[in-house]
């Protein structure tokens, strides 16, 4: 018997569409259970064999909820891990194209999309393990950042706070013209003249640079 020889494809056009996806593109495939958001991939290799069957070899992106210990407070709605799980998978399960960002792409994101997700930790599926394994935290509570959340800045010490840890409301928070953490309180009734800032009116510029001076934790 003469075993048929695999072509490889440089694309693959999603089966019913025109949408095209190539090698090194994230893509949506359907779940096992109908009422689960399709599963996310990063596309690795596209082969087709006899009788035009084409087969996508895949690396598989975890949401939280997925890995070992599950979801987190800080873990945002649109997170993913990166995973080292491979697998070989039908091309007519692919439903779509999406993107996934590096997290300082995102928060640097005028309006989040559909099927627009970041990642910032690749994660290993047989041990539960993460690259990298320190990120930066905020606030008393000593959190790592969702992008998800509000949060205010010190005038002072220029550290990130919830309103919840605060024990305020976002409605008086985003009533705030200045604001001082119980550390730095000024006494007297010393006045500042900058405005506090909130996450959601940050400019993409004060993300990173908070990100990258804040202290770390494991």
């Amino acid at each position: 018997m003469v075993k048929s020889k695999k072509k490889i494809l440089d694309s693959y056009t999603i089966k019913g569409t025109k949408k095209t996806v190539k090698v090194g593109d994230c893509i949506l495939m359907r779940a096992h259970d109908p009422d689960k958001p399709p599963y996310v991939a990063r596309l690795e290799k596209i082969e087709e064999g006899s009788r035009n069957n084409v087969r996508v070899r895949v690396r598989w992106y975890y949401r939280p909820e997925d890995s070992i210990g599950g979801r987190r407070q800080f873990h945002g709605s649109k997170e993913l891990f990166l995973s080292d799980h491979y697998d070989e998978q039908s091309a007519e399960t692919i439903e779509g194209k999406c993107t996934v960002h590096t997290f300082r792409n995102y928060t640097k994101l005028d309006s989040v999309g559909n099927d627009d997700y970041f990642c910032r930790f690749e994660y290993k599926a047989a041990t539960g393990s993460f690259s990298p394994d320190r990120v930066a935290v905020y606030c008393k509570c000593e959190m790592p950042y969702n992008p998800d959340d509000l949060m205010v800045q010190c005038d002072a010490c220029k550290d990130w706070f919830h309103p919840e840890c605060l024990k305020m409301s976002l409605k008086a928070v985003k009533k705030l013209e200045n604001y001082f953490c119980p550390d730095c309180a000024p006494e007297n009734g010393e006045k500042r003249s900058r405005k506090t800032r909130t996450r959601d009116s940050l400019s993409p510029e004060d993300v990173e640079v908070q990100m990258d001076r804040k202290r770390h934790k494991q």
